[in-house]
Parts: C-alpha cells; sequence; structure tokens
C-alpha cells in the first residue's frame, strides 16, 4: 500500500515522521520541490520526494496535511484523478479569531469532513483522521508503554477505515473508529473528542472505550 502525505507543514510532516518510524514507505510532496527534497534528504532515503500531481498518481492512500480551504482547491482541481484512491482528511476548518484564538469558518452544525466527502468522485473513499492532536502531541504521544494513545477516525467505508488504522498503528497510536463520516465533527477542533476541544487531552484506548 502505497501512502502519499500531500503538504509538510507541522502536522503532515510529524506524521510522515511517525509512519516512517513504524517501517512505513512514504511519499512526499508539498506546494514547491524545496520541502519535500529537505524532508527526503533527513529521511536517509525512507521517504521519496514527488510533485503533488505525481504523489496523487502514485499514492493508493492520500494524506491531505492542508488547511481545510486549499484541501477544498485540491480535491476539485485532482477530481477525476482522485477515483479509486482512500482520501484521508486531517483538516479543521478553522482561522484565526483576531484574539489570539481561532473560530470555526463553516456552520457550527457542519464538519468539514462531511463537506470534503461529498466533493469525492465515485469510487473514491474517504477517511477523517489523523487531525485530532496537535503536532506536539502526535511527536510525544506516539508509541507510549504500556497502553497506547488514541488516533480517533471516522469512515463509511470499512474497508477504507481499516486500512487507514494499519497506519495509524503503524505510527505508534492505537486506531479508534467514531462511526461513519456524519461523525467527524466530533474528532475536529472543538468537538468532544478533540484534543483542543471538549476532550482536551490525550487518552488511551481503555479511557476512549466509555466516550465513542
Amino acid at each position: 500500500m502505497k501512502t502519499a502525505i500531500v503538504g509538510l507543514g507541522n502536522i503532515g510532516k510529524q506524521v510522515a515522521l511517525n509512519l516512517i518510524a513504524g517501517g512505513e514507505a512514504v511519499i512526499v510532496a508539498d506546494h514547491g520541490p524545496a520541502k519535500a527534497q529537505e524532508f527526503v534528504k533527513a529521511s536517509n532515503g525512507k521517504a521519496r520526494a514527488a510533485s503533488v500531481a505525481t504523489a496523487i498518481d502514485e499514492g493508493e492512500v492520500l494524506l491531505f496535511a492542508v488547511y481545510f480551504d486549499a484541501l477544498k482547491g485540491l480535491l476539485t482541481e485532482y477530481h477525476d484523478k482522485l477515483a479509486g484512491k482512500i482520501v484521508v482528511d486531517p483538516s479543521n476548518p478553522i482561522a484565526p479569531d483576531g484574539s489570539g484564538g481561532f473560530k470555526k469558518i463553516i456552520p457550527q452544525d457542519q464538519s468539514s469532513g462531511q463537506i470534503l466527502a461529498a466533493s469525492l468522485p465515485r469510487g473514491a473513499k474517504f477517511v477523517k483522521a489523523f487531525g485530532t492532536l496537535a503536532a506536539a502531541s502526535l511527536k510525544t504521544g506516539a508509541r507510549r508503554s504500556p497502553e497506547r494513545n488514541v488516533l480517533f477516525y471516522a469512515s463509511d467505508d470499512r474497508g477504507a477505515g481499516d486500512k487507514v488504522a494499519e497506519l495509524i498503528k503503524a505510527s505508534g497510536f492505537a486506531p479508534v473508529r467514531v462511526g461513519g463520516i456524519d461523525q467527524s465533527i466530533r474528532i475536529e477542533v472543538f468537538g468532544d473528542l478533540h484534543e483542543l476541544g471538549k476532550l482536551g487531552k490525550l487518552v488511551t484506548a481503555k479511557e476512549a472505550a466509555v466516550l465513542v
């Protein structure tokens, strides 16, 4: 299974590092070649740089670690290339509120997961994952022992969800499915299962069992 990560900001870079540490080979891409090439050099050959277009062509699982609005644009631009792909969305629909915090940029009762899933072509499979923790927690919370911390995910397609669950395991976390895409709002910022929402912390699988 070829995994491509598009976007090497804080989240994308840390997810890529976690997957490499778990023995996964990854294709990495950014809007220009510099970040991807720099990352590959630092990975000692465990990652491969590509253009965004090539990463989308070659990847079976496509993790788009970019802002919500940028992701909407990418899904439109590469719409016809996404059929048959597993699209993984860690995005959160937020922006600075001008007072040092963040605000939601879509209606309160909507989720970015549902909006983005609805934009995909027939045959593409959508999984909301890797966005429930801040980058710092993705780094420090991975591979905890004796119990691993959880990364929640949501998907309507069980097969696609299972494949992403394996990537979550490889990245050093325990995967916990919260349900279909209609539950993705729970694992976005301000949701009850997000680190920056009601949950407010990392949790183990045992702790998550009473929350889902």
